[in-house]
């Protein structure tokens, strides 16, 4: 797969993951749904922050990486 996140964005999303597995460990709510809501949101953003790639900017067209120097 191609690469179309930049730093910036994959170190935005690391801080998402962060927030939501803190949310879906400290909420009070049924486990059912903190891991259904907040788990499966943080599993998502964790495998594009690892991959590099983000399915929805793929399919819109979108790269947020540093476009190559032409020499």
């Amino acid at each position: 797969m191609k690469k179309n996140l930049g730093n910036a964005d994959r170190a935005l999303r690391a801080a998402a993951v962060v927030a939501l597995v803190t949310c879906s460990v400290a909420l009070p709510l049924p486990l059912l749904i903190r891991v259904s809501a907040f788990g499966s949101m943080a599993a998502y953003l964790l495998f594009t922050v690892l991959a590099g790639t983000c399915l929805g900017y793929k399919l819109i067209g979108k790269s947020t990486c540093p476009t190559p120097v032409q020499r």
